[in-house]
């Protein structure tokens, strides 16, 4: 029997991909991996059979009794195998179908875990998804349901959305009918981790008009505490109070054990 390395590859570049998920992807012979991996990831496996089984929405997809039987297949040949998938493999990788097939096969898995797309957005945005008093919940959502219904609510401090792109005039209305007023904080970011992610923030009522920046490109969209734009830089004619401030943090500083 075989063993199966499902590896988290992050959201965007293939910097993100974690050293134990590059180093086991190294070691493998067939590689199955999803439509949004960076071709860059092909570096670290030259020597392997590459497989793509992406699914991407509203497009071309592969079925998923067809990664089944591809991951089996190529298990049963004793060959070392890497599932690679988006983000994590945990949030919203169809993981848990994956395991179950293996796992009732009688091969052993690996999970690696990856950076999941919230992250990456909001370290993109620099918008850190918790705040401290007021943003202690986070939740994560996939904006559309198998039955491609779009479904929204309020169930935490940050309202985290994937795979919402298509959706965002759709997503407001849900929103504000789930309670989120109308000036409520919302953050837009498309292709997260990659070098050309977009970052566009807006309220809750202009949400829809981010349609057209993000047109095309993998979104993710979160509400609430940790939506909140960060204070803007100090103006030039602010600085010499900035750095007045900072030689005092310095002076403070040096007074430490």
């Amino acid at each position: 029997m075989g063993t199966i390395a499902f590896i988290g590859a992050g959201p965007g570049a293939a910097d993100l991909i974690t050293v134990r998920g590059a180093r086991l992807l190294a070691e493998a012979e067939v590689v199955l991996a999803d439509a949004l991996i960076d071709p860059a990831l092909r570096a670290l496996a030259p020597q392997a059979h590459w497989i793509d089984v992406g699914k991407r929405g509203f497009g071309r997809a592969t079925e998923q009794t067809v990664i089944h039987a591809l991951l089996l297949h190529h298990a049963a040949t004793g060959a070392r195998v890497v599932r690679l998938k988006g983000g994590d493999p945990s949030v919203f990788g169809r993981l848990e179908e994956e395991l179950a097939a293996v796992r009732a096969a009688g091969h052993e898995a690996v999970v690696v875990p990856g950076v999941t797309a919230a992250l990456a957005a909001a370290a993109d945005a620099q918008q850190p998804l918790t705040r401290r008093g007021h943003g202690r919940s986070v939740a994560l959502t996939t904006a559309m349901t198998r039955e491609h219904d779009l479904q929204a609510g309020r169930h935490a401090d940050t309202e985290v959305f994937y795979m919402a792109g298509k959706q965002l005039p759709g997503l407001a209305r849900q929103l504000a009918a789930a309670g989120w007023p109308a000036t409520t904080p919302v953050s837009v970011v498309s292709r997260a981790g990659w070098p050309d992610a977009i970052h566009s923030q807006h309220t809750l009522d202009t949400l829809a008009q981010a349609s057209v920046l993000h047109s095309g490109r993998p979104t993710v969209v979160w509400i609430g505490a940790g939506a909140r734009a960060l204070p803007a830089a100090p103006a030039p004619a602010e600085r010499p109070q900035a750095d007045a401030d900072k030689r005092a943090r310095s002076s403070v500083l040096r007074t430490l054990p």
